[in-house]
């Protein structure tokens, strides 16, 4: 039974996200917002709602271990597994410009989250801070884009509007949150029951199956674009995600209840990830493009760190 409602909460988790970004693209259209905005804002969070509403779920079920671990476990696998994975099925091209200041981004939102974890304890303030650094970069990024796009060639959504009518857009947004809410109901529970009955510490749990379960939407995203030739969407996906899932996630998270940072994300996972950004960036800026070579060296990496959980789990 446990099993069930943890496959029932990632599928739910899953179905939520995707049908929130389409009906609120659809509404944002009807209401003539910008489609660039659209990318920036509704489709970036609707992509991260997964782990947003399961590591809020998490805090309130004094589970901080699950809420803090999701953020850092999804952003290690975003970056390895997810972009490892992207590379082996053809080599990631990387725009100039999006690299620049995505890249810079992504290494200061690491770098405070580095920080703050080290401090071990996530405060009110702590997100406000990152929520306030949220939006100043989708302003930077909205600036810079807006500059780039002529006004007759203007860019759209990466999700398209599955509906043309009010109406059912709403609709769709509803049922995306409530999915979301069971989804993130479900998955923690399980997870909680689950680390119990195998004596896991809810950490690892949060660190392996509920981070690569809500990082799953990045994981389809990312390998399509790269089956069908667009590797350069998969790269922008990681980066923004992994941007998004420190300053949104952890930020709204912080803001919403504070949360105890366990002492092995402090101590070992959050090097972890600073390590793993650091390849991710190196491999980045080394001609504007992500090899197969150093793909499989990322999923090779990301199969280590997933046996050392399970070494720790074992002492």
């Amino acid at each position: 039974m446990t099993y069930f409602l943890l496959l029932c909460g990632l599928l739910f988790l899953i179905c939520g996200g995707e049908l929130l970004v389409r009906g609120a693209t659809a509404v944002a259209i009807k209401f003539k917002v910008s489609p660039l905005l659209i990318g920036l804002t509704l489709v970036g969070f609707g992509t991260s709602m997964p782990e947003l509403v399961t590591s809020v779920e998490a805090a309130f079920a004094n589970a901080p271990g699950i809420a803090v671990g999701n953020v850092i476990g999804s952003n290690i696998a975003n970056a390895l597994l997810i972009m490892g994975l992207a590379a082996m099925i053809m080599p990631v091209t990387i725009q100039k410009n999006s690299l620049k200041r995505d890249g810079i981004a992504l290494a200061i939102a690491t770098i405070m989250c580095l920080i703050a974890v080290r401090f071990g304890h996530l405060t009110n303030w702590i997100g406000m801070i990152f929520l306030a650094c949220l939006a100043a970069y989708i302003f930077i990024a909205f600036q810079q884009e807006r500059n780039q796009v002529s006004v007759n060639d203007d860019m759209q959504p990466k999700v398209s509007p599955a509906v043309h009518t009010i109406f059912p857009a709403i609709i769709m947004v509803i049922a995306g949150f409530v999915l979301t809410i069971a989804g993130a109901k479900f998955l923690v529970q399980s997870s909680i029951i689950l680390a119990t009955a195998l004596g896991v510490s809810k950490t690892v749990i949060g660190l392996t199956i509920v981070a690569v379960g809500t990082s799953l939407p990045e994981l389809v995203i990312s390998v399509v674009a790269a089956l069908r030739g667009q590797s350069a969407l998969a790269f922008g996906n990681v980066i923004g995600s992994n941007i998004y899932n420190i300053f949104g996630i952890l930020g709204v998270t912080a803001l919403i209840k504070p949360i105890e940072v366990p002492p092995q994300i402090r101590d070992i996972d959050i090097w972890v990830l600073g390590a793993t950004t650091v390849f991710l960036l190196i491999a980045a800026f080394t001609n504007r493009r992500i090899s197969r070579a150093e793909g499989s060296i990322m999923l090779i990496a990301y199969l280590a760190y997933a046996l050392s959980l399970t070494l720790r789990v074992a002492a």
